[in-house]
């Protein structure tokens, strides 16, 4: 016979900062599940609490979206590395010639963005048309609901859907939780690429260090 009993009551309260599920035992119930968070109960399930809402990003989401952008560079240690700004993301995202697609997770409750999931279609001369997927993200205190995992599916969808041959995305070897996630999605994990990059402002030293180069040409 089991030890703890499982007969349990549940009493919820979803709503706040701090959502939790309290489990109240008959008989001898073991300690450690006294008290489980909401947050648990949902990844555990793969469900999305009620007021929470998966839907394509639009003009009116800017603010939040740059608020996610914000976060996720202080997640990654690198502040002082947004030079972007929200009139910026406005017009690449819904400008007459928009260069990006998001998808975002609404608080109905509160009508605040938490999380989005931002990519675009690039080109690649083994694969063709491809996605990349720049941005997944959701905000603190809404995450291990599974909101991540709801927003990448539909990324997933369109790119399987639009018929691209591709999609990729990055993520830090010190991220551990994303690194598992991504490998559970079935994501091959390329180790021996390294991600080459240059600055605005590299770019400007290169130009004026090369200016006076000319490209060489065939008579």
């Amino acid at each position: 016979m089991s030890r703890w009993s499982t007969t349990v009551r549940i009493y919820t309260c979803l709503t706040g900062a701090n959502p939790f599920v309290s489990a109240k035992f008959y008989g001898s119930a073991s300690p450690a599940l006294a008290q489980l968070s909401a947050a648990h109960i949902f990844a555990a399930f793969n469900l999305v609490p009620m007021n929470i809402i998966i839907r394509k990003g639009t003009a009116q989401d800017i603010p939040g979206m740059f608020r996610l952008v914000k976060e996720l560079a202080e997640f990654e240690r690198a502040p002082e590395a947004v030079v972007n700004t929200e009139a910026q993301l406005l017009l690449d995202g819904f400008g007459d010639d928009s260069i990006y697609k998001v998808f975002v997770a609404e608080d109905t409750a509160t009508q605040q963005v938490v999380g989005m999931a931002l990519y675009y279609t690039a080109f690649s001369t083994w694969k063709g048309q491809i996605f990349y997927l720049d941005d997944l993200v959701v905000t603190e205190a809404y995450r291990r609901y599974g909101l991540g995992r709801k927003l990448i599916h539909e990324v997933l969808k369109a790119a399987h859907e639009a018929g691209t041959n591709q999609i990729r995305w990055q993520v830090l070897d010190w991220n551990t939780p994303a690194v598992e996630f991504y490998k559970s999605l079935g994501a091959t994990l390329e180790e021996e690429w390294i991600n080459c990059s240059m600055s605005k402002a590299q770019l400007a030293a290169y130009v004026q260090r090369t200016g006076n180069i000319q490209p060489t040409t065939n008579n």
